[in-house]
């Protein structure tokens, strides 16, 4: 120890306390680094325990046999047994027409109260809002509920939706991941503002590689997106700009939108732990990097130059 210190101390030149201090300091960082990763190791090798969860299924399963037809129609709100079914509209059906219907008491009384306070159906779909309505159940009545499959309103605001695409779309499609800012502009509902914040968007990504990436830039509304997607298109070879992960630093890293500073600080600390990066999928191994970020991290990283 007295010939470590003195080393210290002639090669950094401290003082004699500096190298006290700096022969506490090693250590501490040295359990500081290493605690979290055997942290993980020490968790991932428990073994879980399951028989709580056992126990409660293997109750549940008990209360559930033990339910009489009746009071199971009355938990699922379907009724067994019901195989005449008609026709009817929800907004003035009556409790007893929507019992006959296979609807347990209990839901027929629930659409009556929500009649009652005001509430419509609009359409088909609008049956599902009403707590408690299976899907299965609502699938299996779908052809006979007597009310339109889409609102009109939904559909002439998508008719305008089309005619502004085709009313402000270029002439000559344009590739997304070479658009300026005055391109863009020519897309109906895309500003000064907008257009900037797509480009200064795409250059930290390092380029689109799908479309549905364009949804991820702040203040587009779904008309806005479909316009300029109708209008645009993505190079098939297109290779966006990639991130070493085996030279990187955690700053350089930390600038990407998909990898921030919490996944870059995991993916440098592995590294430093383990070496360098033999393929992509040893992201797996960071217990702080979830699938779905690798998924979209991945078309961004490389492991070589």
């Amino acid at each position: 120890m007295i010939r470590l210190k003195r080393w210290v101390k002639n090669f950094f030149g401290l003082s004699h306390a500096q190298v006290n201090g700096f022969v506490i300091l090693i250590p501490l960082l040295a359990i500081i680094l290493f605690s979290e990763p055997v942290w993980h190791w020490y968790v991932s090798h428990q073994e879980e325990d399951f028989s709580g969860n056992r126990a409660k299924l293997d109750s549940l399963i008990a209360l559930w046999e033990t339910k009489t037809p009746k009071e199971r129609a009355d938990s699922s709100g379907v009724a067994p047994g019901i195989t005449d079914l008609f026709v009817f509209d929800p907004n003035n059906a009556t409790v007893e027409e929507l019992v006959a219907l296979g609807f347990s008491s209990t839901l027929s009384a629930r659409i009556a109260r929500y009649r009652e306070k005001g509430g419509k159906f609009t359409i088909k779909a609008d049956l599902l809002k009403i707590y408690g309505i299976d899907t299965s159940f609502f699938r299996q009545r779908y052809a006979f509920i007597d009310l339109p499959e889409k609102s009109e309103r939904k559909e002439k605001a998508k008719e305008y939706s089309q005619f502004a695409i085709e009313k402000s779309s270029p002439d000559l499609m344009f590739d997304l991941n070479q658009a300026d800012t005055s391109q863009l502009k020519k897309i109906f509902g895309i500003g000064d503002r907008l257009s900037m914040r797509i480009v200064k968007y795409r250059d930290a990504l390092g380029g689109f590689t799908t479309f549905d990436q364009v949804r991820e830039v702040y203040g587009l509304d779904s008309a806005v997106i479909d316009r300029l997607i109708n209008s645009s298109f993505l190079k098939d070879d297109f290779q966006p700009t990639k991130i070493n992960i085996n030279t990187a630093d955690e700053t350089a890293m930390a600038t990407h939108p998909y990898i921030r500073k919490a996944a870059a600080r995991a993916i440098v600390a592995y590294r430093f732990q383990h070496g360098e990066f033999e393929a992509l999928d040893d992201l797996r191994k960071i217990h702080a990097l979830d699938d779905e970020t690798i998924q979209k991290i991945a078309p961004y990283l490389t492991l070589g130059d």
